[in-house]
Formats: C-alpha cells, structure tokens, sequence
C-alpha cells in the first residue's frame, strides 16, 4: 500500500511548531498526489492550510493511532519519527508519571526531580530473574540484562550511563550499582557490596558540585569496572575517571558551586579535630564564594560531611589519613585567599606575614620564605645558564591558580587510588560489569576545551553506539534468515578524523604547544590553513578569528581558542613542586612521587586513570627510559588514549546503553519542555536509533502473535492447521507490495507504517462489526418500544372511552338531580317565608306578655323585698354580738396559723438549700408527700367545716332578716293605728337606720371573711403546688441520675469489652510478630548452621586427602550430637564440645540473644535440678527410716515368710542356672564349631535361635501372667472386708493352702509386691486427695473473705461517686476498673507461672520417685507376713492363658542405633512409603523404639536415639531439601512424632482423647519436653523450607498462568511489541496456565494429603502459597503497563474464581487463603471499574480497602485501553483520588512482599491409632528390631 493511501480524511499528522516543536493536526479532506495544501483542523480548534514543500514535496509525519501510544518501547510504533517518539515519551512521563522507556536497545530515563518510590529492595527482587521485556522499562531491568547475559554468555558487560548535566546519569549509574551489590551479594564476608556503594559519597564529594543545571552534577567521568567470582558474586571493583573540571577549584560561575567537598569541610569547621584547619565560613574564601551561592536547599553539608567520613572509614581509609586528606583541601582554600601586590609592570609581591600563606604553609609543612619566593619568580633555564625572573600580578594569581588546580588534582586521583585499594580483592576475577557514567554532548554560549573533549568522547561512543545498533540489526535479520540490505545511517568517522587523525585538531594542538611562542591565534590560524573549505565539518565564524565551528553529530558548535593552549599544557612551575615535595607533612610528597612509582600511569592528570585490577584487551607496555616524556604528555594527548583505552574496553563488552533526559531547566517535577527533550533526544542517538530501525523493518511480530491479533481480518476458510501458512495467505491479500514485509523464521517483519495500516483495517473492521451489532440492537430496542408504545396506546385508548361513558352518565345523573334539587329548593323559600312572619308574629306576642308580666313582678318583688328587710333587721341585731366574738376569736386563731406556717416554710427553704435534703427526699420522699397530702386534706376539712358555718350563718341571718320583715310589716299594719305615737316611729326609724349600718358592717366584714378565706385557699393550693413541683423535679433528679449510673455502667462495660478486644487483637498481632521473629531467627540459625556444615566438610576435604582404601565417616552425627541435648545432658556436652567443634577461629557468628537465652535456661534447669536433687534425697531418708521402723517391728508369720524367702531363692538359684548353661552353650558353640557351623545363617544357629526365642516368648507370657494375678489380687482385696483377730490362725491356715497350690509356678512374691504397690498407692492418694480437698477449701474461705472485702471496697467507692460531678465519676469508675483489671490480670499471669512451673516439677519428681520408692520397697517383704495383707480366704485366682499381647514398643540393639536411622530416614524412599503404609509410620517407628528405651529407664539410649533422628532428618532434607515430596514427608512425620511424644507424655492436657489403651504406652521415666521444643523448632524450619521449595515450583507459573495466559480467549488484543518482546500471551507449547498451576496445587494438597499432614497444617501450607500466588501476580501487574486493562482485569477475576473453586472443592474455604488474594482481587476491580466522575472516585476509595494508596494511583497511572473503544484514565482524575486518599494511614511501600512467610503453628492433633497394632513392613529392611 503507498503512504500516500494513507492521507485520508480523519487521519491524524503531525506539522512542525516554533513553540511546541510539533502540532496535532487532522485533515478535512482527503490527499490526493499532486495537492500543494492540505486542509487541516489543529485541535486548539482552528483550520489551517498547509503547505507542502514544492521541491521535496514531503507529506507531514502521520500519527500513530491512540492504541499505540504510551508505548513501553518506541520501537512498537507503527510509524518512527521524532514526533511519535516525543509525543510517545510525553504522554508517558507527564500522564502516567513513567520515567522510563526503552527505544530499541536504549533505556530512555527522564529526569523527574522528585523522589520516586520505585528503587526499593522489593522492587529490585521484582525484576530480580526477569526478562528484560517482561517488565515495565526500569534501570533494575537493564541491569538484569547485564548480569542474566555476563552468567549465560560468560561475557563481560557495560552499562554505558549519558546525558546532559543534571539528566540524572550519576543516580542512575548509583542504582545500577546497588542493584547489582543486592542480586549478587558478596563472595566474602568483607561486604564487598557496601563498600562499592560507599564509594559514592567520597566520589560525589570531591567531584561533583552545583551546576546552574544540576545541584549534584558530575565534574568528571567514570569507568567502574565491578568484579564478580565464577559464581557471580561481587568480589571487588575498579574505578577509572576522566577529565576531572580542575578550572572549577578556582573560578565558579554565577549561582554555582565548587566542590562539595570544600563546603562540607567549611560547614563542620566548628568540630573539634578540625580546629586546626583555621577554617570559617563559605563565605570567607575566594574559591568558595565566587558562585555567589554557598547553600544548596534541602541540603545540610554537615551532614554530608559526616557520611563521607562514614563512607572513608568503610573503605579503610584511617582517621590519621583522612585528617590529611582535609588538611590537603583546607590549604588549598587558604592558598585562594593569598594576595599579591604589584611592584612595577614585571613583577610582584606578597605582603610580609600574610596570615593566609602562613596558614597554607603551617597546614602543608612547607618554609613559608621559600614558598612566598616561587610564588612570585619563576625559574628559566637555557642550555647553559638558569635564570630566576620575577613575574607580574597577572601571572602570579595565574600561577597560584594553577598550584591550586595541581594540588587538588593530585588529591583527588590520590583517593581514586586508594578507593580502588580497598575495592581490590585478591580471589581472581572471572567477570565484569562495567558502568560508564559519562557527561553528555554540551554546547554553551562559550564553549571551551573541556567541552572540545567532551564532545571529542561523545563522537567515539555513538560511533560505537551505531555500530552495535547496526550490528544487532544484521544479527537479526540473518537470524530470520531475511533478505539484508544495507541500510544508511550517519557515520561519525569523518568528525572524529577531523579531531584524532594527523593534523587534526588536537595534533596541531600538541604542535602549537610545543612551540616557543606558540599562542591560541596562531593555533587558530593553522586550524583555518589546514581545514577550512578542505573539511565540510569545519567551519570558521564570520564574525571572529579566534574560534571555529565543528558539526557534530548532534548540532554544531562554537569553540572559543582562547585557553585551550593553557589548558591543553596544564603548566605548573617546577619550583613550587619541589617545594612541596619537601614538606614535612608525610602525606604531601605522596602525592608529587615519580611516575615510575605512582600507582596510576596518569595521575599526573585529570583526564583520565588506567585500573590497578583490571584485565585490559591490550594492555600496554612501558618502557624504563619512556616516563620523563610521559610526564610532558599534553592533557589532550592523555585524554585521547584513555579514550581509546575506554573504547577497546567497550568493544571487547557487550554494551547496554541508558540515555538520560533533562525535562525542563528549571528542576520542576514532571514538567516536559519539548524543545529542551527534542535537543537532547538528537544529541543522545536515540533518534539514530529510530532512523535505523525504520529504515528496515522495525515492527516485527511472531506468527502465534499476529494471527491472535489480526484473526478478526480472516475469513473462517483462511484458517489453516499451520498458522505460518495462514498469515502469509491472509498478508498477500491484505498488503499487495510485498517489499512492505518479509517472513522469517519466527517472525514477520513490517515496514514503517503497515502495522498502523493493519490496526486501522481491523479497526475498521471492528468498527464495522460494532455498526453491526449496533444497529440490530437498536432495531431491537426500537421495535420493542414500538410494541410497548402500541400496547400503551391502546391502553390509553380503553382508559378514555371509558372516561368519556363515565362523564356522559355522571351529566345525566347530575341533571336529574338538579331537577330535584330545584324543587325541593322552591318548596324551601316557600315554607322559610312563612316561618319568619309567624316567628315575628310570635315573638312580637312574647314581648308584650313579657311587659305585662315584668310589671307585675316588679310590683311583687318591692313588697317582697320589704318584708325582707325588716326580717333582716331583726335578725341581725340578735346575730351582731355572736359574730364579733367569732369574729376575734378567727382572726386570732389565723394569726396563729400564720405565724407557724411562716416559720414552717422558712425551715422548708433552709432545708431546700442544703445537699442532705435531697438524700432525704430521695431517701423518704413518698412518705413526706403523703404526710403533705394529709395535711392538704386537713386543711380542705377545715375549709369545709368554715364554711358550713359560714352557711349556718347565713341561714341564720337569713332568718332574722325574715322576722324583720314581718316585723316591719306589722308595724306597717299598725302604722295607721299608731300616727299618735309619732315618737315611736321616729324611734324605729333611728333603728332602722342603725341596722342599715350594721347590715352594711355586717357585708363588708362578710366581705373580708370571704376574701381572706380565698387568699388562704390560694396560698394552700400555691403551697402544694410548689410541693408537687418539687415532688416532681425530685423524681425527675432520680430518674436522671438512675439513668445517668445505667448509662455510665454501660459505657464502662463497652469501653472495657473495646479495650479488651482491642488488647486481645494487640496481644494477637504481638505474638505473631513474636512467632514470625522466633521463626526467622530459626530459619537464620538453619542457614548458619547449614553454612557451618558445608565450611567444615571444605576443611575436611581441604585437610584431609582421601587415601586409598580409607573412608571418611560422617561427621554431621558427631559434630550435631550435642546440640539438642538440655538439662541433664550439660555436663556431658562440655566433655564432647571440644573433640566436635572446630577451631574457634572457623566458627559461624552466632546470635547473642539466642545464646543468652540458652544461658539463662540452663540456669533455670541447673536450679530446679538441684532442687529435684534435695528432694529425692529427703525422700530417701525418710524412705529409709521407715524400713528400720519396719526392722524393728517382731516377726510375724515367720513360717508363711520363710517359704517365700526359700521359694525366691529356689527360682533365683534355678535361673541363674540356666543363665550359666546357655552361656556356656554359647561358648562351646563358638569356641569347638566350625565357623561355617556357628555362623548366623548356619543351622545349629538357627535352632539354637529359634529355642532362645521361644524361651524369651514363654518367659513374656510368664510375666503377663504374673501381672493378670497381680490385677486380680487387688480386685479381691477390694472386695474383702475385715475380721476379727479370732480367725487369724484359720485365715492363716487357709492361705497357706492356697500358697500351696500356688508354689509351683513361683509367682505368689510377685502377687504380694503388686497387692502392697497398690496400697501404697492408694493411701498416698487418699492423702493426696485429702490435701488438695482441704488447700481448697481454704482456698473458698480465702476467696470468700478477699470477695467481702472487694464487695465492702467497692461500696465505699460507689458512695464517693456519688458525690462526685458526672466527668469526674466517670474518669474514676473508669481509673478503678483499668487498676483492678491490671492486678487481676498480674495475678492470674503469676499463679499460672507458678502452677506451669509446679506441675513440670511435680511430673518429674513423681517419675523419678516411683521409681525410687518401688525399688527400695522389694525389700520390706521379709518383714510383713501375709496375713498383714489378708484377712480373709483367698478364692483360688485362675490365670488365663492366651497368645503373646504387644505393648507398642520396638527392642533394638545399641550398636543397630545406627543402622536404623539409615534404613528409616537416610535412605527412606518417601514415595513408596506413602502409597503403601500407614502415615506417618516412620514416627510411630522412633516412638516406639523410644518408648521401649523409656521403659528401660536407659538415659544415654533415649538422647542417643533423638538426636540421631534429629541430625538425620536435617541431613536428609540438606541433601534432599529442593525436593517437594521429601519435605513434605518429613515435615508430616516430624509434626507426627512431636503428636505422639505430647500424647503419650503423661500430662493430662494431651490426654484428654486417648483411650485407656493408649494412657497405658504413656512414657514412664523421662520428660521430654525439651525434644519436644527442639522438634518443634525443626518442624519450623521444615515448614520455611517446604514454602521455599513450593515458591521456586510455583513462581516460574505465576506470572505466566495468572497474567499472560488468557484463559478467556478473545477476550483481550495481543499489542505490537517493539525491540524488547515481551513473553507471548499465547499458549504456546511448554507455556504455563491457569490448569498447570491448579494440576500443581493438586499435586502439592495430593502429597500432602498422602504423607498424613495434619489439616490444620495444610491449610497453613495453602494459605501461603495463595499469598505467594497473589503477592507475585499484583507486582507484577504493578510493574507491566501492558497487563493494566479492562480485559486483563477480567481474566484476572476469572483466574481468581478458579482458585477460590479449588478451595471449595478441597473444602479449605475457611484456611484464610482467600483472604490473602483480596488485593488481586480489587487491583483487578479497578481494572473494570468506571473511572470518571466524583462518584466513581468514592465507589474505588471505598471498594480498595486491601491496597495501599501509591497500588491504587499506580494501577489508575498504568491504566492502559487495549483498544481504541476504551479511554485512558484523566489526570484530574487521579488527583481527586490521591485527595480522597491523603488522610488513609498506610505502608508507602509499593509492591507486596513476595517473601513474607506466615507464623506457623502446630496444633496438637493425637492419633486414634493403637501402637500395639502396627506392623513394621519387611521393605523398610528393620528386621533386627522386634516387637514388645
């Protein structure tokens, strides 16, 4: 397809810009050949018309599409250019804050200035075995490459670090360095590796400075060359430095900085060793304050100072030197500040005590005349005389600049020197990697002779450069097998020619230096004479003769002649050489001395340094008489051959190449200015790079690759079986010029831009599909709204007509009703109107009558009221003396009344005021309500009974009133008759008058009665009132405060239960940290001894020549013997320790906290020793008075005693005979046979044999017979009740005849031991049991009163409470419960201490005096007569006879010790084992053979035996310890064996699930609680093992099944790969997936299964290894760009649903396995989650509570779309989740820790199995032990 094809409408270009270097653009319409414009739309939003270049006609860059960008490799963009690149590199560093990207071979690192977490040590063992496509690009990754290619190649390698100054070469060659010092690790324990790292700092010191670029800029360049052994470990290293920037000790530009060093001395000046440097502040002298920028921020120099003496002491450089060192620097600041005066013209001189010189000469050791003389005159000598010429000012301040420059040059390669000193080893060096931090191409506004060398060394490394490039490329081609053809890119030869050649540039340099008179003009004009219009590079300014131009491969440059003469000659008078080569400060001449005697070639320089240690591809010869003129080798001439030194260094290495990039100028973090990056992208190759590669075919994919990619572009019959076939069928039909690809091997190789035309045919065809799917499912969703429309609509239709029918009803019924309404409302008007006239009818009759009825009431009333006030009259002046003495006698009685309520009520408030009258309310306030109630309802009678007078009253005066009015009335009557007696009348009249006043009296006193009574009742009611009121803030108090303490006690229970559940998970989080500290210093221990192990066999085998016929034994046995022996066992390991250990020299450096804590228990177990000790021998003595108690006791029965003192003499003298004729059987055999006879297979071997065993058979049945009587005696005497002493002879009697039909089988001594054992024993547990009845019941008693007091204590408290304000109470309940909480727990720690320690001690004593006590009780036999045992008839006791019944235990020989570990654990098959046996049978085995050592009370035998198990298991799992099976096996039996000795201890918490059976087998003699210890310990470091052996199986899957592997096919799109391919995603044959990890985790749960692990222990094994798994797959997705997308996130949830499926079906759901996979889980919900708005933000904050904040910002910053459908994720959006995130606490750590392992534990698991039923199989070949 033609480019031009491609110019369509939509497609995307790139034009160029002044501002932004390139635009985006997008044509309008499409291209058509012959166009001069294109129509373009820029994105800002405006249309341009672009015009094309009339001559070239060259079409602008096409872009690449979206899918492409952000590429890991820039060799994967379809189209290469320099906007594609720039574009690619900005979008990686700004939007996904990517520093790295590889272009090809090249490593692209952008400078971000800011610190990155992503140089950890879990990072470096993330990229640790990786390959370098794998990965995300990273500095860890070409180092990896470096040294994976140095072992598989067995090449040596370079890293080749450029860029400008301040890019970050020196950080990056720093971390290249570390990684490699963390991979490899030190060869010796001299830690090479720190001391490699810690010759940064020195080297940053004295040669790096503040740049107005860079505030830590390299000043020189650097070769370190790091060594490695034939197993690559660091075992030293050799560093080579070029061109040191001496100019800069004495002149500094503005806002720059001399070296660190000398600020660093000028910022500790005030310490106490550096008083004698005299030195001040920065400040104060001329070489340090010129830069007019003494600080550099975020800097603090002293501290500085203090690293790089930290660093000096690491490298062996002593305290007496490094004084030196500083003495060196601090006259050199001194020598700046010496002034000269001028006398004339010509010549000079120095003030007289000048303090700076008297300084510098006291610091040097020099004669200050002397010193002050040369550095005014100079010395001239001619072939005859020598002259002493003074000089000027000029020269002189040149002269001491130069003195300066010299020292300090001298200085610095001193201690390059013996940096390398100390980084030299003496073991040889098989390899190297070398790291080359060089400056970059530099071009200033004046360029001068550093930069003339620099640019020189840039030339030569990209020619070399190119050449690789080239190289690989033809490397690959062939490789394909693809057609070559030469492709042309810019050869650097000619430029270099133009520098190196004869009569180049630095040839006539050196010319004009050797000239008398020679000058920086002259040297100019030769340039031009020579070069000029003869070079097309060389090119003279037309503005100035004293500079010309050189075109470089990156830009052109200016150089200014001036300086370079001086420069290149690098002068220093002879004289003042000499006089401080006679100085006495020891250190100074060392560095003037001799070249023949320096250790470096060209120290007399700072252009460069040749190696002590290194291994040179030509190494150079030299000659006695050659080192005078070495010495006056020009600095350009000495530049250019350790150039070329440096080169055949690289050319005999395989080169990496890592190009730094300054972003902006100003240090802004992640700020890109694509000017600055385009300038430095040219300058570094990295677009050469490009060019070569898109010269040729630089997209390249494999077979399996493209068809999964492309398949969407075939057609169904286009597929074929083979799939090379079918993608050149499909290619020929979809690219028709067939020169745009080529098919080779592996690959098909595309031209530039036909990857970009294939992604847009299957974009399009993808568009397509979607247009497709598109509008079926729109149609379908139309025409299901079309059908829900219709169904609506008729619907609605329905609805309507149906209202319609319902309205046209309802107006009809409204108009009938209207009709009705109408009428009844005219019949109302009608009947209303009628009504309102016959109401005003009636009402005008009713007002009339009422008048006539009104008057005459009127008329009655005024005679009624008459009489009436004549009867009242009357009345009241009967009544007026009665209610003036009521009157008094009320008012009096109120007074009262008042008076006492008064004082009632102010005692009332007094009370109120006081706290006690709330306890008292509190306390009685019912019983004074209801005392207030009475006397309410007394006050309310009196009320009553007041005014039932007051009525009486009434009545009465009512009365009298009415006499009154009769009495009026008769004299109104008798008026007429009694006009005569006028006199009379006038007389009532005056009566009348007064009973008006007394009546007017009379109210109002009624008046007040009534007003007081009133003002009474309503001061009661106020009064009670009050009362309730108060009643009712009381009650309303109490409720409060009740629920006030409620509450309180609440908040206390919850706030306890919180903080005990907090402390619970604190003390849980504590002992796992405190198991995982124990198991590491386990593991830790292993590996030393392990590492001690194979040190002692490389001293065996190194001492120790193997001779013929000899065989060396095995010391691990002898050397480890001692090692798990405890307690009883020191005094023992003292005496073997010194024939085992090995000098002390050669021992492993142990840990001291472990061996203080072995100490301390030793101690521990040495006292309760000696306690035990004490104990036994008071046992003893008491033992032993009772048995003379006994002696002395008269004989009783002596006739019963006799016959069983002759029975047991007879049965011993009869076995002692038959012991003495079997030995003597045995004696003839051996001494008058034959051999062949008596030999163990013979037949009279073998019968002899045969009849000892059924001897031995009989005798055990003898023995179990013996114990059935023994049982059965005591049964009966259970039963038997006492006698009186009347049948003691008859009982006697009886029993000797049942001795007598028992003496013949001899077994009535042992009857009688058994029935006085168990007597004894009984009655010391009656005792016993009596004694622990009574401890507790004192106990109860003690606990009972301690509980009064605590109850009484608690009482008191609660009432100071009470009276306490709220806050307060609550601070001190809370105080008193943490206290009482605290002590009880104190309390409860100790007694358990005390009762754990009791119980231990009380098991061992009880064993040890059974023992003691059983064996000295045989003796008291003859001293008790039968009838003390018996009294009453024994029934004749039949002993039942039956076959030989095993009791769990397994007879071996001493000497068979070592036989039987070889069979059983050395050379035990674990395979057939678990097929065939029983689980765990090899630990049944030991047990067992423990037991029987157990029961033979043998010490030795039991620890031999223990620790042989011990060392063998180790042995084996050494030899065999990468082997799963192996591992496994023996971690399950040892877990088997620590069961079994817990079950069968004795001790009753692991005796809970035994049967009685298995309580019998319990061990009788020994503890064994300290093996149990060590068995667990070695079941820990088993466990570590089996999790690494699982890890290095399972880790190679991981990536693999978990990530690439797509389980889901389809699902996601294989991306173009670049350069560094990356591992397939294909499932290729030998690839890992998701089924070989779970065929592997089935065979892992099917071992495990197998061997009998305990359950416990296996959910233990799978939750680790889906920690492994989880942990592994999240950092990886972490660190690979092309794994962050939507459908990557799929399969991973896929992948996980998987895994969580095979714990279901094994049933470990609840093993806490999938709990270790929830941060896989949500980094793959992140992946397919929204990620726009607010919303989604909080729904991922939330969602991802299992990942760290910098997991979360770098999946969303990975965030890649696989396809052009998907989106990136928005820089803002980012942001809003950092903010969301800032305040979450966690680990800033951004990847998992892979190798983090679990504490494990051991649960106690016993078995149900008997020991008596098991079988031992004649495959394991033990047949030399047998069964008891």
């Amino acid at each position: 397809m033609a480019a031009s094809e491609l110019y369509t409408k939509f497609a995307r270009v790139w034009i160029p810009d002044p501002e932004e270097v390139w635009k985006s653009a997008e044509l309008l319409k499409d291209y058509k050949p012959g166009d001069k414009v294109l129509l373009l739309h820029l994105e800002e939003g405006q249309d341009l018309e672009y015009r094309l270049d009339p001559k070239t006609k060259e079409l602008p860059h096409l872009r690449n599409p979206d899918i492409l960008v952000g590429e890991n490799d820039l060799t994967a963009l379809s189209y290469l250019h320099e906007p594609a690149v720039l574009h690619n590199l900005r979008v990686r560093f700004i939007d996904s804050k990517l520093i790295y990207t590889y272009c090809g071979i090249v490593l692209v690192a952008i400078n971000p200035y800011e610190q990155l977490p992503i140089y950890g040590e879990d990072i470096i063992n993330a990229y640790s075995g990786q390959n370098m496509g794998d990965m995300d690009p990273h500095i860890f990754a070409v180092a990896e490459e470096a040294y994976k290619q140095m072992a598989r190649d067995e090449r040596n390698q370079s890293i080749i670090v450029s860029g400008e100054s301040g890019a970050g070469k020196t950080v990056s060659a720093k971390y290249a360095m570390r990684y490699f010092a963390t991979v490899s690790g030190s060869a010796s324990e001299a830690n090479v590796e720190e001391k490699v790292l810690a010759s940064n700092p020195i080297m940053e010191s004295i040669g790096n400075a503040k740049t107005t670029r860079n505030d830590n800029s390299s000043r020189f360049g650097k070769y370190i060359e790091i060594g490695f052994d034939k197993r690559y470990r660091i075992i030293g290293a050799n560093m080579r430095t070029y061109l040191l920037e001496k100019s800069r000790v004495v002149f500094q530009a503005e806002e720059e900085r001399n070296y660190h060093i000398f600020y660093q001395l000028c910022a500790s000046a005030k310490l106490p060793e550096f008083k004698m440097l005299r030195l001040g502040n920065a400040d104060s002298f001329h070489y340090t304050k010129q830069g007019g920028s003494p600080m550099i921020e975020g800097v603090d120099d002293a501290k500085e100072m203090a690293h790089t003496r930290q660093a000096c002491t690491l490298l062996g450089i002593s305290e007496s030197y490094q004084m030196g060192i500083f003495r060196i620097l601090a006259g050199i600041l001194h020598l700046g500040n010496v002034g000269f005066a001028s006398r004339d013209s010509d010549s000079c001189t120095i003030p007289p005590k000048h303090e700076p010189l008297t300084i510098f000469c006291d610091l040097m050791g020099v004669d200050y005349e002397e010193m002050c003389h040369w550095l005014c005159h100079r010395k001239l000598a001619t072939a005859t005389e020598t002259y002493i010429k003074p000089i000027s000012k000029l020269q002189a301040t040149n002269a001491r600049d130069a003195l300066a420059k010299h020292i300090y040059a001298k200085l610095f390669n001193w201690i390059v020197d013996h940096v390398n000193q100390a980084l030299h080893s003496a073991v040889k060096q098989h390899s190297f990697i070398g790291v080359l931090d060089i400056y970059g191409f530099e071009t200033f506004e004046i360029n001068s002779f550093e930069q003339f060398c620099i640019n020189y060394a840039n030339e030569k490394l990209q020619q070399q450069f190119n050449m690789h490039v080239f190289k690989l490329e033809q490397e690959e081609y062939m490789k394909e097998q693809i057609p070559w053809t030469l492709i042309d890119f810019y050869d650097n030869q000619p430029c270099i020619n133009l520098i190196e050649s004869k009569m180049g540039i630095l040839d006539l340099l050196d010319e004009e230096c050797k000239m008398p008179k020679g000058t920086d003009d002259t040297w100019a004009q030769k340039l031009y004479n020579t070069h000029l219009n003869k070079c097309a590079l060389f090119e003279k300014p037309r503005m100035s003769n004293k500079a010309f131009i050189i075109k470089h491969f990156a830009d052109k440059v200016e150089y200014q002649c001036e300086g370079f003469l001086e420069k290149n000659k690098d002068t220093v008078f002879e004289e003042q050489i000499k006089v401080l080569k006679s100085s006495k400060f020891k250190m100074l001449p060392e560095l003037f001395q001799d070249d023949e005697k320096a250790i470096s070639p060209t120290s007399a320089t700072s252009s460069g340094r040749t190696p002590l240690t290194r291994v040179p591809v030509k190494p150079t010869k030299g000659r006695p008489g050659q080192m005078a003129k070495e010495h006056k080798k020009t600095v350009g001439h000495q530049f250019r051959n350790s150039l070329h030194l440096l080169m055949e260094t690289l050319n005999a290495t395989t080169p990496h190449y890592v190009r730094c990039i300054k972003p902006n100028d100003f240090k802004f973090p992640f700020t890109f200015d694509e000017k600055r990056a385009v300038q430095q992208l040219r300058a570094c190759g990295v677009l050469e790079t490009i060019r070569i590669s898109a010269a040729g075919f630089p997209s390249r994919w494999t077979y399996q690759e493209f068809f999964s990619r492309y398949r969407v572009l075939m057609k169904q019959k286009d597929v074929l079986g083979d799939r090379k076939q079918t993608c050149k069928n499909v290619l020929e039909k979809l690219i028709l010029d067939k020169d745009k690809y080529q098919f080779g091997k592996t690959k098909i190789f595309f031209r530039a831009g036909q990857v970009a035309y294939l992604e847009k045919l299957r974009a399009d065809k993808l568009r397509a599909a979607c247009i497709r799917i598109q509008k079926t499912i729109r149609g379908w969703l139309l025409r299901k709204k079309y059908l829900c429309m219709q169904r609506a609509a008729i619907t609605v239709q329905r609805y309507v007509r149906g209202y319609q029918a319902r309205c046209y009803a309802k107006f009809l019924r409204r108009t009938k009703a209207a009709t009705t309404i109408q009428k009844y409302w005219r019949m109302y008007v009608v009947r209303r109107r009628y009504k309102i006239r016959r109401a005003a009818t009636i009402v005008l009759q009713s007002y009339l009558r009422g008048y006539l009825a009104r008057n005459r009431y009127r008329k009655i009333l005024r005679e009624h009221k008459a009489v009436i006030i004549q009867k009242r009259v009357r009345g009241w002046l009967a009544r007026t003396h009665y209610k003036r003495t009521m009157q008094a006698i009320i008012y009096l009685q109120c007074c009262f009344r008042r008076m006492m309520a008064k004082r009632e009520l102010k005692k009332l408030k007094i009370e109120a005021r006081s706290v006690e009258r709330y306890k008292k309310l509190h306390i009685g306030m019912e019983n004074k309500i209801m005392q207030l109630q009475r006397k309410v309802d007394e006050q309310n009678k009196d009320y009553k009974c007041l005014m039932e007078k007051l009525t009486n009253l009434e009545g009465i005066y009512n009365s009298e009133t009415e006499k009154l009015r009769n009495d009026v009335e008769r004299l109104q009557l008798s008026e007429e008759e009694a006009k005569v007696a006028t006199g009379r009348v006038l007389s009532l009249q005056e009566e009348i008058a007064k009973l008006r006043k007394d009546l007017e009296q009379t109210r109002s006193e009624k008046k007040c009665i009534e007003e007081r009574a009133d003002k009474y009742k309503q001061e009661t009611e106020q009064l009670v009132s009050n009362l309730k009121e108060e009643n009712t803030l009381l009650k309303q108090e109490k409720e409060t405060l009740n629920h006030l303490i409620v509450e309180q006690a609440k908040e206390m229970t919850e706030t306890m239960e919180k903080k005990l559940v907090e402390e619970t998970k604190q003390l849980e989080i504590d002992l796992n940290d405190e198991r995982l500290r124990y198991q590491n210093l386990l593991n830790e221990f292993s590996r030393l001894e392990e590492r001690y192990d194979d040190l002692k066999e490389e001293m065996t085998l190194m001492l120790n020549v193997p001779k013929p016929g000899h065989k060396r034994t095995d010391s691990t046995h002898s050397s480890n013997e001692s090692e798990y022996t405890f307690s009883s066992e020191f005094a023992e390991t003292e005496e073997i320790a010194p024939r085992t250990e090995e000098p002390s020299e050669k021992k492993v450096p142990l840990d001291m906290s472990l061996f203080l804590k072995l100490q301390k228990r030793v101690t521990e177990l040495e006292q309760e020793k000696q306690i035990m000790q004490d104990e036994l021998d008071r046992k003893e003595e008491q033992v032993f008075r009772s048995k003379a108690k006994e002696e002395e006791r008269p004989p009783i029965r002596g006739a019963e005693l006799e016959y069983e003192s002759l029975k047991r003499q007879e049965l011993e003298s009869e076995n002692k005979k038959l012991k003495n004729e079997l030995n003597e059987l045995r004696k003839a055999l051996s001494e008058k046979s034959a051999p062949e006879v008596t030999a163990p297979g013979a037949p009279a071997y073998r019968v002899l044999m045969e009849q000892l065993t059924s001897v031995s058979e009989e005798l055990d049945v003898r023995k179990e017979e013996v114990l059935i009587l023994r049982s059965q005696l005591v049964s009966q005497k259970e039963a038997i009740q006492p006698k009186d002493d009347k049948n003691t002879m008859t009982d006697s009697t009886i029993l000797l005849e049942d001795v007598q039909k028992m003496k013949d089988k001899g077994e009535i001594a042992q009857a009688y031991i058994g029935l006085k054992e168990t007597n004894r024993l009984l009655e010391s547990q009656l005792q016993s049991q009596k004694r622990s009845h009574e401890n507790e019941a004192e106990a109860l008693r003690g606990e009972i009163q301690s509980l009064k007091e605590e109850n009484n204590r608690q009482q008191q408290l609660l009432a100071q409470n009470l009276q306490l304000p709220p806050e307060a109470r609550i601070e001190a309940s809370l105080q008193h419960e943490i206290t009482r909480l605290t002590n009880e727990n104190l309390d409860l720690m100790e007694q358990l201490e005390k009762q754990d320690k009791t119980v231990r001690k009380l098991k061992k004593q009880l064993k040890v005096f059974a023992k003691k006590i059983g064996e000295l009780e045989v003796g008291q036999m003859e001293n008790i007569s039968p009838g003390q045992i018996i009294d009453e008839p024994i029934r004749p006791v039949n002993i039942p006879r039956k076959e030989k019944d095993f009791q769990g235990m397994l007879e071996y020989k001493r000497e068979d010790e070592q036989k039987l570990v070889k069979n059983l654990i050395l050379e035990l098959k674990p395979r057939g084992v678990a097929v065939n046996l029983i689980p765990g049978l090899p630990a049944y085995i030991l047990f067992m053979c423990v037991r029987h050592a157990d029961y033979l009370n043998d010490d030795q035998k039991v620890r031999s035996l223990l620790t042989s198990t011990i060392n063998s298991i180790k042995k084996v799992l050494k030899k065999r310890g990468d082997d799963f099976e192996t591992v496994s096996f023996w971690l399950s039996n040892t877990c088997r064996f620590l069961h079994c000795l817990k079950q069968y201890s004795g001790e009753e918490g692991f005796m809970k699930h035994n049967t009685s059976r298995q309580n019998e087998h319990c061990l009788t003699n020994f503890d064994l609680a300290e093996y149990r210890q060590v068995l667990s310990d070695l079941a820990i470091q088993i466990y570590q093992q089996l999790v690494r052996v699982l890890e290095n199986i399972l880790q190679p899957m991981i990536v693999s099944g978990m990530l690439e592997h797509e389980t889901i096919q389809g699902v996601s799109g294989v991306k173009p790969t670049g350069l560094r391919k990356r591992t397939s995603s294909i499932a290729d044959e030998g690839t890992y997936t998701l089924d070989s990890i779970l065929r592997q985790l089935n065979s892992f749960h099917s071992v495990m299964c197998q061997h009998g692990m305990d359950p416990e222990l296996i959910k233990q094994v799978v939750k680790q290894m889906f920690y492994i798994v989880g942990a592994i797959t999240l950092n990886n997705l972490l660190l690979r760009k092309d794994m962050c997308s939507w459908s990557k996130g799929m399969q991973i949830r896929y992948n996980v649903s998987q895994l969580e499926e095979w714990l279901r079906d094994k049933n470990l759901m609840n093993s806490g396995a999938k709990e270790t996979l929830e941060p896989l889980i949500q980094a793959a919900q992140l992946l397919q989650v929204k990620k726009k708005t607010d919303d989604d933000a909080e729904a991922i904050c939330s969602m991802c509570n299992a990942l760290t904040t910098a997991q979360i910002v770098k999946v969303l910053n990975l965030y890649t779309p696989v396809n052009e459908f998907e989106e990136r994720v928005s820089v803002s959006f980012i942001r809003t989740i950092q903010m969301r995130l800032r305040d979450r606490k966690d680990s800033p750590q951004l990847l998992m820790d892979a190798k983090h392992i679990f504490p494990v534990t051991f649960p106690f698991n016993p078995s149900s199995l008997a020991l008596e039923t098991i079988q031992i199989p004649a495959s394991l070949g033990l047949g030399f032990i047998a069964r008891v």
